[in-house]
């Protein structure tokens, strides 16, 4: 027997609880099902239970006592949504926090071609923060889509319901089933959410560890999202917070530093060898423009590179890439002429599929010297495998060649090194998450603040309202405005000893759990707690907006 769908849907009812007691031992307790029909509740409306104990952890809880406790879920025909909501329990929302939800799909854990049918153009996200508000409990949301991840973070009313209702949504506006999307989506809250982000940020989630790409589309986020209805206080915090975090473990580990990858330990070992002057200056030749020949070009243009030569066997992939990295010089020359470009050459790349050396002593001992003011010798750089330059070049006084096997020891230095820093980093990310969950836990205080000067200025007008009554009424306006602000002197003075114990910004001893120990000291006494729920005028105003 399943649940009727009235339990994922936004507010589909009230809930009960009903407790079974059971012998967890039992070997029938696993098959046997409760069915139960014809009970009414004290709404008076028709409900019904099932139970299948270990069969769905979502809809069925067993604690380690033996307890069973099943959902009882309202007819969703039998009243609207928001009749349901007025008749449930006054406490439905307050015991649930609203949480900081963040589902994903990355690519650790979904292929390409989810991920493009996923992906939200950055001119778009706007209107998806807007969709994504719409939602019956998704207050705030933010939107991270790369070519790597498509992540969206929201502030949900519900844990269970967020998460089903955003799904939904990357279904609706993927076409990608649900089921699908459950198989290769990453759900984390609270805590971990802020954690992971924190990390994405620092570069410690992407494919080469600590690359700064993400961090500048982590900014773009918060760019894109001003202004934006829907792009609230808690997610502009958390992501201007993962920001400075981003930045703090580059600043503090130097995580950048180093190349993780053949082509950027190419450019990385060229630059070393050549003297520090001539960086911009050295003629560059790049042989194959090919995927690793591409990122050569790529990691000389971010190292200052505006000029260079690249040889080919066609013009095309030369054009494309030429077109891509506007501000820099290409120049494109056939395959024909690699000698005479190799001759123009203090640094020689080489890059393409040939299974046959294409410099070989005989033609790099004829090339004209180097100048001196480059280090006086042509390096060859071979990222190809099979090797492009024979190692009979390395007999050539002149020239200096350096093959795969001499980057893979700077990579891999490099990534040792790298990976010892991501575990610098990672203690920079827990303390900066502590202080990040402490300013949102803060913010707690925020509705208590506001009720407690409410308060006080109900109860300071009213007397003001009889005081000036019994003064009658030919007392001037210089006596009036006196005697209003001697009232509100009075309540400001009253009023600044709580309101300092409300507040936990760090910049006093109180810890924050005496801040809320405070707060809810005040609610009793005040009786501030009285008034309509926060978390049930959020989503009574969600439902009414939807029913227009």
């Amino acid at each position: 027997m399943s649940f009727s769908s009235g339990f994922a849907t936004a507010l589909a009812g009230s809930r009960m609880e009903t407790t079974l007691f059971f012998n967890p031992s039992s070997s029938s307790s696993s098959s046997s099902a409760l069915f139960m029909k014809g009970v009414q509740s004290q709404l008076g409306q028709q409900i019904r239970v099932a139970c299948k104990p270990n069969r769905n952890e979502r809809n069925l809880q067993q604690s380690r006592r033996g307890v069973v406790r099943c959902e009882v879920a309202v007819d969703p025909s039998s009243a609207s949504a928001l009749e349901q909501l007025k008749a449930s329990a006054p406490d439905r929302y307050t015991k649930e926090r609203s949480s900081i939800v963040v589902i994903g799909l990355s690519v650790h854990t979904a292929p390409v071609e989810m991920r493009e049918k996923l992906a939200i153009p950055e001119a778009e996200w706007p209107r998806a923060i807007g969709e994504l508000c719409n939602l019956n409990h998704i207050e705030e949301a933010a939107v991270l889509s790369t070519c790597n991840r498509m992540e969206i973070y929201v502030v949900a009313l519900s844990q269970h319901r967020g998460v089903k209702e955003v799904t939904e949504w990357m279904s609706k506006t993927s076409g990608i089933p649900v089921a699908e999307l459950c198989e290769h989506r990453f759900l984390l809250y609270n805590k971990d959410a802020t954690q992971h982000l924190f990390e994405v940020s620092a570069g410690l989630d992407s494919l080469v560890l600590g690359e700064g790409q993400i961090l500048a589309q982590v900014k773009q986020v918060v760019k894109v999202g001003q202004g934006v209805v829907g792009f609230g206080r808690n997610i502009s915090g958390l992501f201007k917070h993962a920001i400075s975090v981003g930045k703090r473990v580059r600043t503090e580990t130097n995580i950048a530093a180093g190349a993780v990858s053949v082509s950027s330990a190419a450019v990385e070992l060229a630059l070393m060898k050549l003297p520090e002057s001539s960086h911009a200056t050295a003629r560059m030749l790049v042989i194959g423009a090919g995927k690793m020949g591409k990122l050569v070009i790529k990691h000389l243009v971010a190292k200052g590179c505006t000029k260079m030569v690249v040889v080919n066997r066609s013009e095309e992939r030369v054009a494309a890439i030429r077109e891509e990295l506007n501000g820099v010089e290409i120049i494109y020359k056939p395959l024909s002429e690699m000698l005479s470009c190799a001759a123009d050459a203090d640094v020689v790349f080489t890059s393409t599929a040939s299974e046959a050396p294409l410099f070989l002593k005989d033609h790099v001992q004829d090339l004209p010297p180097v100048e001196a003011a480059v280090g006086g010798l042509r390096l060859f750089i071979d990222i190809s495998v099979p090797r492009n330059v024979g190692s009979c070049v390395a007999d050539v006084e002149t020239a200096r060649v350096y093959n795969v096997d001499d980057l893979k020891e700077v990579v891999a230095a490099n990534k040792e090194d790298r990976l010892r820093k991501a575990m610098e980093a990672q203690a920079i990310i827990t303390e900066e998450s502590k202080q990040f969950a402490a300013w949102r836990d803060s913010l707690e205080t925020v509705p208590t603040i506001k009720k407690l000067r409410a308060y006080a200025e109900r109860i300071r007008v009213a007397e003001l309202d009889k005081c000036l009554s019994k003064m009658g009424d030919d007392i001037s306006k210089k006596t009036r405005r006196a005697v209003d602000d001697l009232s509100r002197g009075i309540v400001n003075k009253l009023l600044h000893g709580p309101m300092q114990h409300l507040r936990c910004d760090g910049s006093d001893s109180r810890t924050l759990d005496e801040t809320l120990e405070n707060m809810h000291a005040l609610n009793r006494m005040f009786g501030l707690e009285t008034d309509t729920s926060l978390f049930e005028q959020k989503v009574r105003a969600k439902i009414e907006q939807n029913q227009k």
